[in-house]
């Protein structure tokens, strides 16, 4: 799962995105409107944290601008304005929910599944990864190898699921700790490989295919 965190509060963005990290989201933080709408225009999101005091546009405006362009992904206000003219205000932008400030990083978080879990509504099975035996189901957080079920950690099961995205693709390191880990580390850092044998050890020593000197790609038909 993958959030865009909309925040020009620096230290608040950094709590928010340190949070829903350990939670095991990858998350893309942008301090102003404009920075928002090309981040969302270059990135996959499945869910946005919008907040309303901004810079540039407030958080209205950027969420009606996203609707506009046709962006539909779920959206959470999360504001210190409380009335119910703001919320109503809000809701009529485009937004899916509204959180007032201060608020507790518990229920914003389950504020966030829920919105995720909507959007999933209706959506057809095919919409579980398949490789070979191994298949993970994004909206349960669940995979199974053949018919066992693999227990992963958020950290991993966000690998694997971008792996599994991109079957027989070779992803660079840099482009895996951007996705899964969102920049929290230097590209010089050996986390991926750390993880990369966490996921060997559980899903097949097999699978993931190094490309030396590049990345890893998660191998799935006969070269």
């Amino acid at each position: 799962m993958r959030l865009l965190i909309v925040e020009d509060e620096g230290y608040m963005a950094k709590l928010l995105g340190r949070g829903f990290a350990e939670e095991g989201y990858a998350t893309d933080i942008a301090e102003s409107g404009s920075q928002a709408l090309v981040t969302a225009a270059s990135m996959e999101h499945d869910a946005a944290i919008l907040d309303v005091m901004l810079p540039d546009v407030d958080g209205f405006e950027l969420c009606a601008r996203l609707r506009q362009s046709g962006w539909h992904v779920p959206v959470l206000m999360l504001t210190a304005r409380d009335s119910v003219s703001d919320r109503v205000k809000g809701l009529d932008a485009g937004a899916d929910d509204y959180l007032c400030k201060p608020f507790s990083f518990v229920e914003l978080c389950a504020r966030v599944r829920a919105l995720t879990r909507r959007a999933g509504v209706g959506r057809d099975v095919a919409v579980r990864l398949q490789a070979g035996s191994l298949r993970l189901d994004p909206l349960s957080r669940r995979v199974w190898s053949g018919a066992s079920e693999v227990y992963l950690s958020a950290t991993e099961f966000t690998l694997l699921e971008l792996l599994m995205h991109h079957q027989d693709q070779v992803l660079t390191r840099s482009r895996i700790l951007d996705q899964v880990w969102g920049y929290r580390y230097p590209v010089t850092s050996n986390v991926v490989d750390q993880y990369v044998r966490y996921l060997r050890h559980k899903v097949g020593q097999d699978l993931i295919e190094t490309v030396r000197g590049v990345g890893y790609r998660l191998r799935v038909t006969c070269p």
